[in-house]
């Protein structure tokens, strides 16, 4: 008898797969490609491409990611459009180990988001916030100019809740978008509306220098609304516990009735296809920066 597979998922579990990011080879878990990344190695990555005049798309995936992947098809494809997949969940990370196809560490997207406005301030980057709750981008642009006062914060803007459909937000979300000439755009529009958002503007050619990334709630944890998991926790791998504490209501269903039995099918399926692959097919993909893996911890970024 198999082992269980995430449900509509592909029947691969994890395998080495190349990808339009790169020649590297890419860890697929689930039917999505994810690149053998550190975080350093993603903020470099994204550095060097900008001081060669390319922008891109960087996807932190996490484990509400693959399941989502796995049942809609238009959400896979947008995962696989993008230029750059990182694994922002523990989930992803032991489940690449037990197949035998490593990922580096987790690259956490609020984490991300903090060391990468950092880095773009040291390099004379600059930054358009793009979502959150009314005010959360405004307040997060000024804690993050108090940080790095070198930072150039191209614009902000927190568009209506409905504004996809409103004759009137859109085109001024465009417009702002446009007139900020930005290296780098964070979405906070929460999944999957931030990368549907995301596919569709730069479909339309909107800031082709610039890297675009959806970044979840990491707008209110920049400006202090929410508070993330102390760093105690946050090492443990136990984050996700922490953010269900915050926000029972509305999380609970995404991390015990979906996400756990997931993850445990998710685990299962890696399990097996280790057990099954000729032994020639184990690789261990080659990380830039050359750091350790990280010890396992459970959780994933919300």
């Amino acid at each position: 008898m198999s082992a269980p597979l995430p449900s509509s998922s592909p029947p691969e579990a994890a395998e080495g797969a190349e990808g339009p990011a790169g020649p590297e080879r890419r860890v697929r878990l689930a039917g999505v490609d994810l690149d053998p990344l550190t975080l350093r190695g993603t903020i470099e990555l994204m550095l060097g491409a900008l001081d060669a005049g390319r922008g891109g798309w960087l996807v932190t995936s996490n484990l509400d990611h693959l399941r989502r992947a796995g049942h809609d098809p238009s959400f896979r494809a947008m995962l696989a459009a993008a230029d750059r997949v990182v694994a922002d969940g523990m989930p992803l990370v032991w489940a690449s180990r037990i197949a035998g196809t490593p990922l580096p560490e987790r690259v956490a997207g609020s984490t991300l988001s903090a060391e990468m406005a950092a880095a773009a301030a040291a390099r004379g980057r600059s930054l358009f916030l793009l979502g959150g709750n009314p005010g959360v981008a405004d307040a997060a642009a000024a804690r993050l100019r108090e940080d790095h006062p070198d930072l150039v914060i191209a614009g902000t803007h927190c568009p209506p809740l409905g504004f996809e459909d409103d004759p009137e937000a859109a085109p001024a979300l465009r417009a702002a978008l446009a007139s900020s000439d930005a290296d780098l755009v964070y979405v906070a529009l929460g999944s999957p509306k931030q990368e549907k958002l995301i596919a569709e503007l730069r479909g339309e050619g909107l800031l082709p220098g610039a890297w675009w990334v959806g970044v979840g709630i990491s707008l209110s944890f920049l400006c202090g609304e929410v508070s993330r998991a102390p760093g105690w926790v946050q090492a443990a791998g136990l984050e996700w516990v922490h953010r269900l504490a915050q926000e029972p209501r509305r999380l609970a269903r995404r991390y015990l009735v979906d996400g756990l039995p997931y993850a445990a099918r998710l685990l299962a399926a890696a399990a097996w296809s280790r057990l099954t692959r000729p032994a020639a097919a184990t690789f261990r993909p080659a990380e830039a920066s050359g750091a350790a893996p990280p010890a396992p911890g459970p959780g994933a970024d919300a």
